[in-house]
């Protein structure tokens, strides 16, 4: 993989601001002592603007350093796997469907529906190994944050794409 200095700055900056995202606003749900945050938002446009490994890595990085320092350790592995592949599989999705300028849209909606997805399945998966049948309480919660999510992410990437680099980095060829 070669390294663009542009794009790796601009996945730091998505890595903080995915953990900022997370962390700024914390809605407790009830079963598992977790919360519903903004930061899947974050995690979808990951995807979408830096590509499937580059938005792995950031989406990744910053929402498990949330859980990280938020003090929930336990989730952090899986934090990291679960977000990584929300931005992974939006970076194809977005490829593959955002072929004109009005598309683009839809690939970030099939994201934001592939955080949906992943987000309440495989909480849902590694908490039912940690709670048991407790697990089944954070499911609507976890929809709750992914169609919040598909939502938000769909009102911040125009705002993103006024960005010239931004813009050009999301441009499904670079992906």
């Amino acid at each position: 993989m070669k390294v663009n200095t542009k794009k790796l700055i601009l996945a730091a900056l998505f890595a903080a601001l995915s953990c900022v995202a997370t962390m700024s606003i914390r809605i407790p749900t009830p079963g598992t002592g977790g919360y519903i945050h903004p930061g899947d938002a974050i995690v979808i446009l990951c995807g979408v603007i830096l590509g499937p490994m580059w938005g792995f890595l950031a989406a990744g990085i910053g929402s498990c350093m949330s859980d990280l320092l938020g003090g929930y350790l336990m989730y952090v592995p899986i934090t990291f796997v679960i977000k990584g592949l929300v931005a992974f599989s939006s970076a194809f999705a977005y490829q593959k469907l955002g072929k004109t300028e009005k598309s683009r849209y839809l690939g970030v909606a099939a994201g934001g529906i592939l955080d949906i997805i992943f987000v309440a399945g495989g909480y849902f998966i590694c908490e039912y190994f940690m709670y048991g049948a407790g697990a089944f309480s954070s499911i609507p919660a976890n929809l709750i944050q992914g169609v919040s999510g598909l939502i938000l992410s769909l009102v911040l990437y125009p705002i993103l794409m006024a960005v010239p680099e931004v813009k050009h980095m999301a441009t499904p060829h670079h992906i």
